[in-house]
């Protein structure tokens, strides 16, 4: 997903340019010659080659610039957030403010916007990959792949758009530093952490680099289930089945299945916003295949209510809807409002114009397999996003990030991100910039360090501009 010159391939009356984002080809496959004759493709470029265009990149952005960070002056947090706040239901927003002010890593959960500003007042490389958008800890746990398995990847793809690799590691790793300092860990365990983290990404994306594209296409991370952090969210996750939120999120009533009453955080709907949902869930069926559409059609919808779930997403619209082919058997989905990422007014990029499909498309590229209910939809001109609730999901506790643990979760980070980075983008180039030193980790873990200081500072800052009133509803 990006386009740079190719050293040693310039040709008479041809442009020296490969266009990675959409071939491997190196020229426009539709340009004609002469009597309408196609043009025959030029070989495409070596790996090696590759790997040499990112390596010139580091004179773009040296990668001990890295380590750099520098916010903007004149940066306004609270105006920020606010404006990121728009368009939300404002009698849910203190439910994200209290949930933001519970601790520096709770207030980064809910920051993306204020990060997406900071990482565009950086220097970047040019080399352009799917990003996760919302890359943290939190966000890498376990779920169910369509076989039935459990499996161990990026799960939140609310703010994916293409954009710089550099940003999603940067969050990761600002994530992990933040993280491991609320558990308790040193300093300097924190910053080996996050040097590890980055080194993981650099072996990964160097494997990735010299694999096939059907390799590449079928690359999952397996290792990391026998991983003690990471065999931790899958035991968890083992224990998250359909059948357990049957008994967590709903009883029986008048001999009918319905939703709690749990307000501020589950609670059924209005008959009115009921049958929205339920033909929103029409236009969806059109956005799965046929075999994925036929065991969706073996359930039928019975409950509907309003959910709050995660901390960035608060505000926005969320149902959940219950199906059941027997009684023993639910199908919990999820209906989630999914407003632009906070990226897109930083980042020049051709986005859907649904966002629903945004979020799935972006998934879809990261993830070597995704939830089989996986599609979007529309209710009231607003995007949604549709897929499984709590169908085996689980994730990591920040406070779990201690000792060993701490380090092992670092090396499975990088190794997830990297790939998700490889599939999306080209492995060759970005390895050629990371290179084999120790540079680029040293770099990111003084970013990360300096990122998580001004977190706190922002933590702080945010926690006084809550007490004196200038996040209340007006």
């Amino acid at each position: 997903m990006t386009e740079m010159k190719v050293p040693g391939r310039r040709r008479r009356n041809s442009p020296a340019v490969w266009h990675g984002n959409n071939s491997n080809t190196g020229v426009d496959l539709n340009r004609r010659v002469g009597n309408n004759v196609r043009a025959m493709p030029r070989p495409a470029p070596s790996i090696e080659e590759r790997r040499s265009c990112g390596k010139a990149l580091r004179e773009r952005l040296h990668r001990t610039g890295q380590s750099i960070f520098s916010r903007s002056p004149g940066f306004d947090l609270v105006a920020t957030l606010l404006q990121s706040a728009e368009g939300r239901l404002p009698e849910l927003l203190p439910v994200k403010w209290r949930r933001m002010a519970a601790s520096p890593f709770g207030f980064f959960r809910g920051a993306v916007p204020v990060m997406a500003a900071d990482l565009a007042n950086s220097p970047r490389t040019g080399i352009t990959v799917q990003m996760c958008g919302d890359a943290h800890v939190r966000n890498l746990g376990a779920y169910a792949a369509p076989d039935g398995r459990l499996i161990f990847d990026l799960n939140d793809f609310d703010e994916t758009m293409p954009g710089p690799w550099e940003w999603d590691v940067k969050r990761l790793a600002a994530s992990l530093m933040i993280a491991g300092r609320e558990a308790g860990e040193s300093e300097t365990r924190c910053m080996e952490a996050v040097r590890t983290l980055v080194s993981s990404y650099r072996a990964v994306m160097q494997e990735c680099s010299a694999m096939t594209v059907l390799e590449l296409a079928r690359y999952q991370v397996h290792r990391n289930l026998v991983m003690m952090a990471a065999r931790k969210v899958v035991e968890k996750a083992e224990r998250d089945t359909p059948q357990q939120m049957l008994a967590k999120l709903t009883l029986v009533k008048n001999g009918a299945r319905r939703f709690k009453r749990e307000k501020p955080l589950l609670w059924p709907v209005s008959r009115a916003a009921e049958q929205a949902v339920l033909r929103a869930l029409e236009s969806y069926r059109k956005t799965l295949s046929p075999e994925r559409l036929h065991f969706l059609n073996r359930y039928r919808p019975e409950a509907v209510a309003f959910k709050i779930v995660g901390t960035g997403s608060v505000g926005t619209r969320d149902y959940a809807v219950l199906h059941t082919a027997r009684p023993d058997d639910p199908l919990f989905l999820q209906v989630k409002e999914e407003p632009p990422p906070a990226y897109a007014r930083h980042l020049p990029a051709r986005l859907p114009r649904h966002n629903g499909r945004r979020v799935v498309e972006g998934q879809r590229l990261m993830q070597a397999q995704s939830d089989i209910f996986l599609g979007w939809t529309s209710i009231e001109g607003r995007d949604y996003l549709v897929r499984q609730l709590h169908d085996h999901k689980a994730a990591i506790d920040p406070n779990e990030l201690k000792g060993a643990a701490l380090e092992d979760f670092a090396r499975l980070c990088g190794e997830i991100l990297a790939k998700g980075h490889a599939r999306s983008g080209d492995p060759c180039v970005v390895a050629g910039y990371c290179g084999s030193s120790a540079r680029l980790d040293v770099a990111i873990a003084t970013f990360s360090a300096s990122y998580a200081d001004q977190n706190e500072k922002d933590h702080k800052t945010f926690c006084a501009a809550l007490r004196a009133g200038k996040f209340r509803r007006r």
